[in-house]
């Protein structure tokens, strides 16, 4: 069963390939995913471009696991040599946009959802959700359809990882900080410069250190990426934007880092957004314990994902490599599909 589930998932990786679904745009690859519950019978709900199922034997007195990983992408850069909605295999490549981020985990966690879809003596309920939205945070993804699902206690969620455990993920907050002076006479000196108050606080963004470290994901990073000021050569500015990436860890909420940064620069900070918040599974989860008896690593992901959205324990694991993802000519060893599968259906196993 397993071999030809592999198989089954490997042909709709190729079709969601040959796909477009960049963000917001995915009708295409959910009827793809319909389609596939449609043909092995299984119920599934769906909402905006969300489509989710549950184990036929579901029990609401048992817990219950989230698997999840999305089916959008993001639009190809123009460096792609390939046509990257052509799903092309070469030397045990499989090309094509979104095949490694993130379609290798949709596929796999599908197939194992198969796998388990009808056993009744299972000891976890289990949900599948592929999102939509997730490469830019939308608000018709997996924000929508959470107060749907049943109750999760821990989460799966299938983003690139080498299928290894990324048991941390950090977390964002994007800020825009104006600093505000006084327009004059470059010639005269006169005025008060906000270009040099923004150089203060961009100063202290650069070398300020947050006392507490997270095991998994290190320090919080703060970096400045945009600056604007002035519009004349010989005008002093009175006002300066810049604006200040900002991942977090488990160590702080976002809200608790922003109260810090405001107390100590001199501008004005306004945040974008606190929602996206640093992600995390105790090493002594027992999924965790499961994958480490599998030989899978542990670590602290850089990089977000819809774990950000989840307020349960959450674990993000998957075939495929991250630095992989977002570049041209992406692509997934289909060995990497084949072990995705497996790994995740023996890591299951332990649990049920």
């Amino acid at each position: 069963m397993t071999a030809e589930l592999t198989q089954e998932a490997i042909e709709l990786l190729k079709n969601l390939i040959g796909t477009q679904s960049f963000s917001g745009e995915e009708e295409g690859t959910a009827l793809l995913v319909e389609n596939w519950f449609e043909q092995r019978s299984i119920p599934f709900q769906r909402k905006y471009h969300n489509i989710w199922a549950v184990n036929k034997y579901f029990d609401k007195s048992k817990p219950t696991i989230l698997l999840n990983s999305h089916h959008d992408t993001v639009k190809p850069n123009k460096a792609y040599t390939r046509d990257p909605l052509l799903a092309e295999i070469v030397d045990g490549k499989l090309y094509g946009l979104g095949s490694n981020d993130a379609g290798g985990s949709l596929v796999s966690l599908l197939a194992t959802f198969t796998y388990f879809y009808e056993r009744k003596d299972l000891k976890y309920n289990l949900v599948i959700l592929a999102s939509a939205e997730e490469e830019n945070s939308g608000p018709k993804g997996i924000r929508s359809v959470l107060s749907l699902l049943p109750v999760i206690d821990f989460a799966i969620v299938g983003e690139p990882t080498l299928m290894h455990l990324a048991i941390a993920e950090k977390g964002l907050m994007v800020l825009d900080c104006y600093a505000h002076g006084e327009s004059g006479h470059a010639a005269h000196g006169t005025g008060d410069n906000a270009l040099y108050k923004a150089m203060d606080a961009v100063s202290w963004f650069k070398n300020f250190t947050f006392e507490k470290v997270s095991k998994t994901l290190g320090e919080v990073k703060m970096t400045v990426t945009q600056i604007d000021a002035g519009k004349q050569h010989n005008v002093v500015p009175a006002l300066c934007h810049f604006v200040v990436d900002v991942r977090t860890t488990d160590q702080y909420s976002n809200k608790e880092v922003l109260e810090i940064i405001k107390e100590k620069v001199d501008v004005d900070v306004k945040e974008r957004s606190l929602r996206h918040n640093s992600s995390s599974i105790s090493k002594d989860h027992s999924i965790v314990h499961a994958g480490e008896k599998l030989k899978r690593k542990i670590y602290g992901s850089p990089t977000m994902s819809d774990q950000t959205a989840l307020t349960c324990p959450s674990l993000k694991l998957g075939p495929g490599e991250s630095l992989r993802s977002h570049t041209a000519d992406e692509f997934i060893y289909l060995e990497e599909v084949e072990e995705g599968i497996k790994t995740y259906i023996d890591m299951l196993n332990e649990l049920m």
